[in-house]
């Protein structure tokens, strides 16, 4: 173990290093509260994916016409594309010590991230936790009988704790889930292959068809794409002599893996369900065909992985409000500005909950997914490529803060490279029952935007970037020291 991995338990003059109520929010996490194993990341995103949510999107891919085997060959490959670049955003926390999002101002601007990406991801953590509020009402009402909107509101009472509470617990929280989710997950997967309720012939492959495998494939890599805005935010107390190839495999593999095991779950799962059953219902009929008894156990397993990403999700678009509001007035990231947007965060979702209903999630959270995915190619792109090929990791933290430093109010390289790269998508996609681009009309239905988007996106950023005097801004990194002393450029 390299000394970059050691977790010292030492207090810090702050107290951060307690388990109490987390003091930081936007603000950069100093060197001497830098803290952690980077294995730890491996615990977080392992359990990332195995709640109700995760095997909901399993459910999803099946629901979308391709056959049980081609679903499941998407799901893997969109899987593995989509975790690819999340876990690069992983890489970026440890160096900067910084919320995902506000490392977004270098490329696009001061103001210019709050309107565009910030916006967007808002809009990411209020239609996910939508989701999970759907999924948590419905298994609280299946275990306990309670009214769906009653049980949301006991479900998000408990995220909003541990969210208040924040970095420090929500990674005690996965790393306490990990072991009794292995278990409970082999023995849901043992009952969906093996206790019976498959239709014969549920394997054999039928004809390969590629506009079905392509809505599942971009379905599938848009979920993982999702932790994208945020995946660093979770990375960021690790010491910034990590290797990058660490964070990266750390977050990569485990995230990969269950992403994979739960999406394929769902899908077998949704393949033996009664016509038109929910997710909740679907998995609580697989599991109890093994055991009597054991659905419950599995749904009340996966709530509590549930919990985990809705304190999750709470806390990034808590992160995210304050983050815009700060965009256009200074705002001090106390403990109490963190608790009014996490309940801000709270009404809203349950509000849009209660609209949508639990009847219409599959269609709701498809859309959600494939939708937010268009919305976040093109920021990706541009993040990645800034970060490891542009200035190579070399930022200045200080001017990020200043609303007229070095980056600007406006990035018009970011926000110019990120709209043509949007547009250039838009023929290309495919939003069920709302919109089919030309060309992807053209081509069958057949979903190719992210192969548009990301080289696009990335590409232009790269031709708009020549222009930036790098030397002058490596010298002021250098100069203020605050990532770290002895920093060497950041290369993937």
């Amino acid at each position: 173990m390299t000394e970059a991995e050691q977790d010292t338990q030492t207090s810090s003059p702050t107290g951060e290093r307690s388990l109490g109520v987390e003091r930081h929010s936007i603000d950069w996490v100093p060197l001497a509260e830098r803290h952690g194993k980077v294995s730890s990341l491996g615990a977080i995103w392992f359990v990332g994916s195995l709640n109700l949510t995760g095997f909901a999107t399993g459910v999803v891919t099946l629901s979308m016409g391709a056959t049980l085997l081609w679903t499941v060959v998407a799901t893997v490959l969109g899987s593995l594309f989509g975790t690819f670049f999340m876990a690069f955003h992983s890489a970026q926390g440890p160096q900067l010590g910084l919320p995902q999002l506000v490392q977004s101002r270098p490329q696009f601007g001061y103001v210019g991230a709050a309107v565009t990406v910030w916006v967007f991801a808002l809009v990411n953590y209020v239609g996910y936790n939508t989701s999970d509020a759907l999924l948590s009402g419905d298994a609280m009402n299946t275990l306990f009988s309670v009214p769906n909107g009653l049980g949301y509101g006991l479900s998000a009472a408990i995220a909003t704790v541990l969210a208040l509470y924040g970095y420090r617990w929500i990674h005690a929280v996965n790393r306490w889930l990990t072991w009794p989710f292995v278990v409970i997950m082999a023995l849901v997967s043992g009952a969906a292959l093996f206790g019976g309720g498959l239709p014969a012939g549920v394997w054999t492959p039928g004809p390969f068809d590629l506009t079905t495998f392509m809505l599942v494939f971009v379905f599938v890599a848009g979920f993982q794409l999702g932790w994208a805005p945020y995946v660093s935010d979770y990375s960021r107390y690790l010491r910034p002599d990590i290797p990058v190839r660490s964070t990266f495999w750390w977050t990569y593999l485990p995230s990969a893996f269950s992403g994979i095991w739960v999406f394929v779950l769902g899908a077998v799962v949704s393949a033996a369900a009664p016509a038109g059953a929910t997710p909740v219902a679907a998995l609580k009929i697989a599991a109890d065909r093994l055991v009597p008894g054991l659905g419950a156990v599995a749904i009340a397993a996966l709530l509590v992985g549930l919990l985990s990403i809705m304190a999750i999700n709470q806390y990034g678009g808590s992160l995210t409000m304050i983050s815009i509001v700060d965009s256009f007035h200074p705002v001090r990231p106390t403990r109490a500005i963190r608790a009014v947007t996490i309940a801000v965060m709270l009404v809203a979702v349950g509000s849009i909950a209660n609209v949508v209903g639990v009847e219409q999630f599959n269609w709701f959270y498809a859309n959600v997914v494939v939708i937010l995915t268009y919305l976040f190619i093109p920021w990706t792109a541009i993040n990645l490529v800034d970060y490891f090929f542009v200035r190579r990791g070399q930022y200045v933290v200080r001017e990020i803060f200043n609303a007229r430093g070095i980056y600007g109010r406006w990035g018009w390289r970011g926000n110019l490279a990120y709209l043509i790269g949007l547009a250039a998508m838009t023929p290309f996609m495919v939003i069920t029952g709302l919109y089919v681009g030309p060309v992807a009309a053209a081509l069958g239905g057949v979903d190719c935007s992210l192969l548009v988007g990301l080289p696009v996106a990335g590409g232009l950023y790269l031709i708009f970037a020549r222009g930036l005097d790098l030397a002058a801004e490596r010298r002021m990194a250098q100069e203020e020291g605050l990532l770290t002393p002895h920093r060497k450029e950041v290369r993937p």
